[in-house]
């Protein structure tokens, strides 16, 4: 069962499953906590992990004024403190892993290590197309499955639309009592497409694993390897057959890969 957690004048909708080492995934566009269910089924066993809905996705709601990565950023940061959590792994995904790297770059006390999954530091041309497709898609599909199911076009490995796997998650998305209408998903949209840390993302300090899918059209490998470029000791991995959300088509590779990462920066052993 989850909770609203008040921090920054807002209630954010939290999840949180285990004991252990603190873990804190930070959902992307739209996702609200029940994004990383595997997650949180597949590592509570051994870790404390927290997922939560972003401002304007699930229960958490949008703010009247303009959003920014940092605001986000700072919001994961407060809900950190309000949990009494020191310290925490923390894994980012897509727009999460935009606002994981703010989190790093500003509150660099709280972040025990970094990964960061289908992430980019800074739009090119392509990203941008993509983008602003993707604000007014939102609007002008003729329903909102529709809509869904173009969107996942960018989301998903081809076999995931074959094997049906894409349609039960719309499925499940069109089901779930709490949907993020358009308005939250193009305000959430806005700032990640204004996200830029690339200049500043040698500041961070926390040990980081960069993670890409060899098929993301979203977030391609070498938006990821830029990142992991320019922040010192970062590691690079490209996931071979995967798309832009592995955690949800492969959870168990996903998780026995972070899992390993995780143990490593708490046992201080140096990378295989």
């Amino acid at each position: 069962m989850g909770e609203h957690v008040e921090v920054n004048g807002t209630e954010i909708w939290t999840e949180s499953r285990g004991r252990g080492p603190d873990v804190l995934l930070i959902a992307g566009l739209g996702d609200p906590a029940e994004a990383w269910q595997a997650q949180l089924d597949g590592l509570s066993d051994r870790y404390r992990v927290i997922a939560f809905d972003n401002r304007g996705a699930g229960r958490t709601p949008l703010p009247d004024g303009p959003m920014s990565v940092a605001m986000l950023a700072d919001d994961a940061a407060e809900l950190l403190r309000a949990l009494q959590v020191d310290r925490a792994h923390v894994a980012g995904f897509s727009g999460g892993s935009a606002i994981a790297q703010e989190l790093a770059l500003r509150h660099p006390e709280v972040v025990r290590s970094l990964v960061l999954v289908s992430t980019w530091a800074r739009a090119d041309a392509y990203f941008t197309a993509m983008a602003r497709f993707w604000h007014w898609l939102a609007t002008e599909a003729p329903d909102e499955r529709a809509m869904l199911e173009a969107f996942f076009l960018w989301i998903y490995t081809p076999r995931a639309h074959a094997d049906g796997t894409v349609r039960r998650i719309v499925d499940e998305t069109l089901a779930f009592p709490h949907p993020q209408p358009a308005e939250a998903f193009q305000r959430q949209l806005e700032p990640f497409m204004r996200h830029d840390t690339l200049d500043r993302l040698p500041g961070i300090t926390a040990p980081t694993l960069v993670l890409a899918g060899e098929q993301d059209i979203a977030a391609p490998p070498r938006l990821g390897k830029a990142v992991a470029d320019a922040i010192p000791g970062a590691r690079f991995e490209v996931l071979a057959g995967e798309a832009h959300q592995p955690f949800q088509e492969s959870p168990e590779a996903f998780n026995a890969r972070v899992d390993a990462f995780w143990r490593e920066v708490d046992g201080g052993t140096p990378p295989s």
